[in-house]
């Protein structure tokens, strides 16, 4: 069912009936009943896209994340899909595996679906100029506001929001120090991005801080997956060489390293200590003590779109970058129990 249908049906132009369902121009009483009449009769449900489009604006946002399984992003899209409801937009998610032929596929598409705005958090730090290129083309090629979210890329021209990857760290380590812990351990994330990079610089600098050495047999340079960082616990376990205490990268290297450990029965605060960067509400469920930094990440993705539609609707603001500190949760498994 076409607007050339139901003018058909109604006996009127079809600009008639799209000043119906625009709400925009006159239209005379009895006419409009006779068309509200055939919309009602037929189910008519009008194009979002196509109305978009014959105002010559869109009411949809696109978002781009690179992992839709980790519950970090879940909750990033909660927020942002409460600010889109409560202002009647439209939201498009693409998921791209953190892999860029995907990240430059979802591009395209929302260029075709000439989307308002978009969100994005980048596969890649796109350090290489070849790289920030091929970035930088199919982002103007959108020519929409632009927000990147959670990973920064090399010189960035867009407005950001970011967590304190640093100071993050730098309290998890030194919470681990403070607890008595001189032999620590890091399972780093992915160290060809940036946030991998802050974290593991995070960690290095507060061991300097305190007077300690960084033991390189003690670092283990993971990829922020859960897989890696069981298959590299279980590596630190076979060592022979197991560090006091280990700072983990993020919540999916969280969930390898209980998983290794657990494995071959090692206790939380009797054989290892440890903090990670972020919640996993599965060590809740089973009530494991587990200690963290905190991100309120709901609330990120509130602010993230808040910035975006301030964007849209100043486009010459100078380019804004938000960095929201973290906290730290001290829940038992940073020291030795008692």
């Amino acid at each position: 069912m076409t607007i050339k249908d139901i003018a058909d049906r109604a006996g009127v132009a079809k600009s008639t009936v799209s000043r119906v369902l625009n709400n925009s121009g006159y239209v005379g009483i009895e006419t409009r009943k006779k068309i509200e009449q055939v919309i009602a009769e037929t189910n008519y449900l009008p194009s979002a896209m196509a109305r978009s489009l014959s105002k010559q604006e869109s009411r949809t946002i696109g978002v781009v994340i690179p992992e839709a399984d980790n519950t970090f992003f879940g909750e990033v899209l909660r927020g942002i899909s409460e600010v889109v409801d409560k202002n009647n937009l439209t939201m498009i998610f693409c998921n791209t595996e953190n892999n860029q032929s995907k990240e430059q596929k979802a591009l395209r598409m929302l260029q075709e679906q000439r989307v308002r705005g978009l969100i994005l958090t980048p596969t890649a730090d796109y350090g290489s100029p070849k790289e920030a290129r091929r970035l930088k083309t199919a982002l103007d090629r959108l020519n929409v506001p632009i927000l990147l979210l959670d990973r920064k890329v090399q010189n960035p021209q867009w407005d950001g929001i970011y967590y304190d990857n640093f100071g993050g760290a730098y309290q998890a380590t030194e919470a681990l120090i403070q607890a008595g812990h001189k032999k620590i351990g890091i399972i780093t994330g992915d160290l060809s991005q940036f946030h991998g990079r802050e974290r593991f610089r995070g960690f290095k600098q507060a061991i300097y801080d305190s007077g300690l050495s960084v033991d390189p047999a003690y670092i283990y340079e993971g990829d922020f997956t859960t897989q890696k960082a069981y298959e590299l616990t279980r590596q630190m376990i076979a060592s022979g060489n197991m560090p006091q205490a280990v700072f983990l990268s993020n919540n999916l290297t969280s969930l390898g390293f209980i998983k290794a450990i657990f494995e071959v029965k090692m206790r939380l605060g009797k054989d290892i200590c440890c903090i990670g960067f972020d919640y996993v509400d599965a060590f809740d469920i089973l009530n494991i003590g587990f200690s963290y930094v905190e991100r309120d990440t709901i609330n990120m993705g509130r602010m993230a779109m808040h910035m975006l539609m301030d964007r849209i609707a100043q486009p010459d603001l100078p380019r804004r970058e938000h960095i929201i500190s973290a906290s730290l949760m001290l829940r038992g498994s940073e020291r030795w129990s008692e």
